[in-house]
Parts: C-alpha cells; structure tokens; sequence
C-alpha cells in the first residue's frame, strides 16, 4: 500500500491543482457580471498543510480523521470576497443555485460579547464538467468555499499569520484581547459602510442595524 504523504502528493501534483484551478475558471465565468467581487480565488491544499490536518485530533484524543482522504474536505478550496455585508447573501444566492451543497455553516464567535472569526462557508459538490486527465482513484467529490467581506478577509488572514504560529508564542491575556479587539474594529466597519451604502443606494435598513448618526450643519 502506498503510503499516505506520497499518495496526497501525487494527488495534489496530478489532479488537485488542476481542479482548483477550474473551479477558479468556473466561479470568474459564473460571477463576471457582478459587481462589488473584489477577488475570486482557490487553492489545492498543500500536502504539508494536509498531511498537518491529519494529525488533528479529537477531545477524547483519538483521531479526528481515520479516513483522511475521504473526511478531509477543503482539499480543494475556493474564496470570494466581496465589498460588503449585503453582498455577501447576494452571492451566496447565486452561487447555491448553481452548485449543489451539502453542508453551509455562518462561523461567527459563539456569544455576541466575543469576537473573532466571520465568514459564510459552503461545502459543494464538485460540478459534473469539473474534472482533471487523471484518473486517480482518490480524486475528491467536494470542495470548500467561503464568501467574505473585505474586513472579514483582511483579518482572517493577520490573524492566521499572527494567532496560530507557534513560532510567535502563545496568544494569551492582553495580545488575545488585541486580537478580538482587532476583531471588533473590523466588525463595526463592516457594519458602517453596508449601512451607508444602503443610505446612498436608498436600500431600506434592517431594524437591528447599527445607525449612522447624522452631521449637524
């Protein structure tokens, strides 16, 4: 049986990075007459990042992942990001009525007095006409997608650099306060540019939206 690092590898070096890339080509092709996508992107995971992933466990200790290949289902992963929170739904709607999903999941910090990670997550089927030349037994029927805001983005990304190195230390006390508060900076500014490009594009407000207070003359 040939070992798992070099089965992945030949996966990811055979199939995996063309795969991404066509689903790359199909959400541009999909979304090219929308506006406010500041980019569109995807990415074959890595094998170090893979073979990493594999290692995770649960809280009783036991493997999370006895199937790797099969449980494991962002090795194929795509990411829009978009302008602001009004966008967000509006393209989680196109893309759900073109790829069949079978798992979506809002990540949001579980209790309103926290903050931290946002983002609207899909798990899809792979799309029939999505394939690459190999025929390798192993090819995944899933990929992961997520839809985010700019701020949502910009954050996720310092904060990976930052809170899940273990090189930099443990994230604890005050720096992990700096990290939600960064957290919170971002949120509120999301907030406040959807609601004032609700208020210029004349779009009625939801009634738990922040509000903008008006310049007095």
């Amino acid at each position: 049986m040939t070992p798992l690092p070099e089965l992945y590898v030949d996966l990811y070096e055979n199939c995996l990075v063309e795969l991404a890339e066509n689903i790359n080509e199909h959400l541009t092709d999909l979304l090219k007459s929308e506006s406010r996508i500041d980019r569109i992107s995807s990415r074959a995971k890595s094998p170090e990042k893979f073979l990493k992933k594999c290692q995770n466990q649960q809280a009783d200790g036991a493997r999370k992942y006895e199937n790797p290949l099969q449980q494991i289902q962002d090795q194929i992963g795509a990411r829009i990001v978009v302008f602001f929170l009004e966008d967000v739904q509006r393209i989680a709607d196109i893309i759900t009525d073109y790829f069949q999903s079978i798992e979506h999941e809002d990540k949001s910090p579980s209790s309103a007095w926290e903050f931290g990670y946002f983002g609207k997550h899909f798990i899809f089927l792979l799309p029939s006409d999505v394939t690459c030349n190999s025929e390798h037994v192993h090819i995944p029927q899933v990929f992961e997608l997520q839809i985010k805001t700019l701020f949502q983005h910009a954050w996720s990304e310092a904060n990976h650099d930052i809170g899940y190195k273990p090189v930099q230390g443990n994230i604890v006390g005050d720096k992990e306060r700096t990290l939600a508060f960064a957290s919170a900076q971002a949120w509120g500014a999301d907030k406040a540019f959807n609601e004032l490009f609700k208020i210029v594009n004349e779009i009625p407000a939801n009634d738990t939206e922040m509000t903008i207070p008006e310049t007095k003359e």
